[in-house]
């Protein structure tokens, strides 16, 4: 579902300017380069649209920070909202080392009562990453992640895919589970299964346009750097170079949706998507 007047995603990395290891030639880099080119893309056109160098952006189950204090080294005001006191300690302790404390907040709450932390309408970005796989609601978490935003602002929702699990577990030889997570309504392999709920693409894109989201674009995260053997991409020369282009090229693809260990949707509102 890309938009084809929208530019090319364009491989800027902002974490990895940072003094810690998200280097360009780490294997973590894998995890987010696709959510990063995104999201830095979205933002950088709601910078030229309000005239703001600086945003204000809301991080729901923000945890350490992985995503705020580098949003935050960019110049953005960033709130983060986690339900783990330990999480939100490491990220104050993160934010200082990175030079950032003062615009970095942490506090504590979830998607459900997020209104009784923060205000509504008062961001031009929210993300949602990893959250919808844990709430009760999934609906709810998009709807309040929605009503958060101002009349134009972006939401970056990233959530576990279906059909990775399902390719994973069959993969490494567990039949039986991947069957299980394929028939499954909330797409588990089993009772051993760590995440609650998985999904499709379609069903990401409709919780984003049944809370009055316009979808700007879908990409799969992760689509092959779970199944590569670890010792390729680490011994090999040029290997996660080459993963790495090789991901961003497949991320648009819907065929690769599918398949993807991670699902990426950015929703827009009205305002912004006509702006």
């Amino acid at each position: 579902m890309s938009d084809p007047m929208r530019p090319p995603v364009s491989h800027r990395h902002p974490q990895w300017t940072s003094s810690r290891s998200d280097t360009p030639r780490s294997r973590s880099s894998l995890r987010t380069a696709v959510v990063w080119d995104v999201l830095q893309d979205a933002l950088d056109r709601r910078v030229k649209a309000t005239g703001r160098e600086s945003l204000d952006v809301l991080d729901t189950g923000g945890g350490s920070g992985n995503f705020a204090v580098p949003l935050a080294r960019l110049g953005h005001r960033v709130t983060v909202v986690d339900p783990s006191p330990n999480a939100l300690f490491a990220l104050e302790r993160r934010a200082a080392e990175a030079g950032v404390a003062d615009r970095v907040r942490g506090v504590q709450g979830d998607a459900h009562g997020l209104f009784d932390v923060v205000e509504r309408g008062g961001y031009d970005a929210v993300l949602c990453h990893g959250v919808l796989e844990y709430v009760d609601d999934p609906a709810e978490g998009v709807r309040n992640a929605v009503a958060a935003l101002r009349s134009e602002g972006v939401l970056s929702l990233l959530a576990a895919g279906l059909g990775g699990a399902v390719l994973a577990r069959a993969l490494a030889g567990h039949f039986t589970e991947a069957r299980q997570a394929l028939t499954d309504p909330d797409g588990r392999w089993g009772t051993g299964d760590p995440v609650p709920r998985r999904f499709t693409a379609a069903q990401l894109t409709a919780l984003v346009e049944g809370a009055g989201l316009r979808v700007g674009a879908v990409h799969g995260v992760r689509v092959f750097a779970d199944l590569v053997p670890g010792v390729l991409v680490d011994t090999e020369p040029g290997a996660l170079d080459a993963l790495l282009k090789l991901e961003a090229a497949a991320a648009e693809l819907a065929a690769f949706h599918s398949v993807a260990t991670q699902l990426h949707v950015l929703g827009e509102t009205r305002g912004a998507a006509e702006a």
